[in-house]
């Protein structure tokens, strides 16, 4: 046997040694030596298990994490499970009040809910009313009414805030439909009229949504700089109607792209953005900080930590930065979770851009991450899982429609019925 295969079968042994002993810490079964691999790796062929282990071998050279696992944390929540919902998408109220139903009845104790600024200060600032259709109408009619159903059924809001309307646009750059306002004092008012209109009701705001990718901060590079001077003038209005608001900045989207974005699959690192934040003077104007917790290619136990590898754990490298900035206490959530049950079908846009999983994997994965968390994670807080339904099945074609829990017509997935049974028994 060469000295390359003894190191490597070395390493191997020590690595199925250490699995087991974790599995044991955290009070996971490990019945043989896959499951064991699994808990350790994220993977659950043998080829990826081996492969995983070779980049965890390689890893033990790095400098440790900073984690301050003892630190205490605030805003963290007695119940972490947590929905991305579509109400305003959802014409009859019917829909909306099942779908709150439905989640408050299955455990889940938040929702994620876009407020979109384009879609109630519509036609000019100030200008709240609807007129694209006959009668005209109040724009804050639906968006009342979605207050109004999740108090009915107990259910807290995270209220993402973005998406400019196009006057908030005009003599800027054509940055599309997502891309900053040309006035981000535009942005702070709204965000102010938001506050006060709901003080005491919403007290969860996230200020964007992927700023870091295109096309979330619009055709031009990420500039983590713009990116936290918006952050500051919304914490500033949000604090000053009710100090108790909680400020969430705005998730980050896994990447190793250190382009900068300004195109289609363009992007800049979470990791340096969020870095260049904390340079900015981020550190002020946000009380949670947010991830996206995809597991893309691998498990919810994958291990691997590498700024250039993104998988479910990525956000342990984000609380890193965190905790050497003077954030041990802030909680990371995460705004967005699961795994891609895309049928192999290449008529589907995207095939395989986010993984691949079956509906049977993607309904043991997502659980066995709430599971993680609690073990493991005692920084992460609300857990949101990307999404409840779509209106209509319009996006059938596209691959992210298949992280869906339920169909358009409310018929459940795996999905769906693997988080009812975790929600009854937690």
């Amino acid at each position: 046997m060469s000295k390359q295969v003894r190191h490597i079968a070395t390493v191997a042994g020590a690595a199925l040694v250490i699995a087991g002993l974790v599995a044991m810490l955290v009070g996971f079964p490990s019945p043989d030596g896959s499951a064991t691999l699994f808990y350790l790796t994220g993977e659950e062929s043998p080829f990826g298990q081996a492969r995983a282990l070779w980049n965890l071998a390689l890893e033990v050279t790095r400098p440790p994490l900073a984690l301050a696992p003892e630190a205490p944390i605030q805003h963290l929540p007695d119940n972490p499970l947590g929905a991305n919902v579509f109400l305003e998408g959802e014409v009859e109220v019917a829909k909306r009040e099942r779908t709150l139903r439905m989640l408050r009845d299955a455990g889940f104790a938040w929702i994620r809910q876009q407020f979109v600024w384009a879609d109630i200060e519509i036609h000019g600032k100030g200008d709240f009313e609807d007129r694209r259709n006959q009668p005209p109408r109040s724009a804050w009619e639906k968006y009342d009414n979605i207050v109004e159903l999740a108090e009915r059924y107990g259910l807290r809001i995270i209220a993402r805030l973005g998406s400019p309307p196009r006057w908030a646009h005009r003599g800027y750059a054509d940055l599309g439909d997502f891309g900053p306002p040309a006035d981000f004092a535009d942005f702070a008012d709204f965000v102010e009229v938001l506050a006060r209109r709901y003080r005491g009701r919403i007290r969860h705001w996230q200020i964007w949504n992927e700023p870091n990718i295109y096309p979330e901060w619009g055709n031009q590079r990420a500039n983590p700089e713009d990116y936290t001077r918006l952050l500051c003038l919304a914490h500033e209005r949000l604090k000053r109607v009710d100090p108790d608001n909680v400020v969430i900045a705005a998730a980050l989207a896994p990447t190793i792209a250190q382009d900068g974005g300004g195109y289609p699959g363009g992007g800049l690192s979470d990791l340096i953005f969020l870095e260049r934040m904390y340079v900015a003077g981020a550190a002020r104007c946000f009380d949670v900080a947010a991830a996206q917790g995809y597991g893309l290619f691998s498990g919810p136990f994958d291990r691997r930590l590498s700024p250039l590898q993104t998988n479910v754990a990525r956000h342990m490298l984000m609380r890193d930065i965190m905790v050497r900035h003077g954030d041990a206490h802030k909680p990371i959530w995460l705004s967005e979770a699961n795994w891609n049950a895309v049928p192999n079908d290449p008529s589907i846009a995207d095939l395989g851009r986010f993984g691949m999983v079956s509906a049977e994997q993607q309904a043991r994965y997502v659980p066995l991450l709430f599971e993680r968390a609690r073990a493991e994670w005692p920084w992460v807080g609300v857990i949101s899982v990307w999404f409840f339904k779509r209106p209509s099945d319009a996006e059938i074609k596209q691959s992210w429609y298949y992280f869906r829990m339920v169909e358009p017509d409310f018929t459940p997935t795996p999905l769906w019925e693997a988080l009812v049974a975790y929600g009854r028994r937690r």
